[in-house]
């Protein structure tokens, strides 16, 4: 059975919950697929396209983009709290989606949806605000749930919807800012 593209990254998206980011290989992908390494060049030139098409899949359907219903005309914050989400759904979302933003790995829908909103400049802070604070949340999630965090002297394990809270209250700082050039 041959693979499509589809099946490519659906393998990677597989490997990346298993492994983490820093497991997900071409090698490891291949043996997902049950393919040799190789035959993934058929599909991607190299692992940062692979990345690249990762994140598109994972924030898919942030905005309407993939389809789905869209925030409010106007809504950037909105947007940004239905990007975080979509990246804290899959592990090491975060992470996925900065690092192919960060190298401008294809066009970023949500960044223009956002520029649109709240101009170039804007758009781009929020989204290395949003960003930020998911890998931030994920790596406090995933180490709680590892039971790294225990000093009893230190604060406990933020809870889930603190971390929202807290991004929200940033995010409305940050919009506030903007609103106010």
């Amino acid at each position: 059975m041959r693979n499509t593209l589809a099946d490519v990254v659906a393998g990677a998206l597989r490997v990346l919950d298993a492994q983490g980011l820093e497991g997900c290989s071409m090698r490891r992908v291949a043996a997902e697929l049950d393919v040799q390494p190789s035959a993934l060049y058929h599909h991607v030139p190299d692992k940062q396209t692979l990345l690249a098409l990762m994140a598109d899949e994972i924030v898919g359907g942030v905005g309407g983009i993939g389809g789905e219903s869209a925030p409010e005309a106007g809504d950037a914050r909105a947007l940004c709290i239905e990007l975080r989400r979509a990246m804290l759904a899959v592990r090491d979302g975060a992470d996925v989606v900065a690092t192919a933003a960060a190298f401008r790995l294809g066009a970023s829908r949500v960044e223009d949806r956002l520029a649109a909103l709240a101009g170039a400049d804007g758009a781009r802070t929020l989204l290395l605000y949003t960003f930020g604070h998911a890998q931030s949340t994920q790596t406090h999630l995933q180490a709680a749930a590892l039971g790294a965090l225990v000093d009893p002297g230190s604060a406990a394990p933020a809870d889930p919807a603190d971390l929202d809270a807290s991004f929200e209250r940033g995010l409305d700082i940050i919009l506030a800012g903007l609103g106010a050039r």
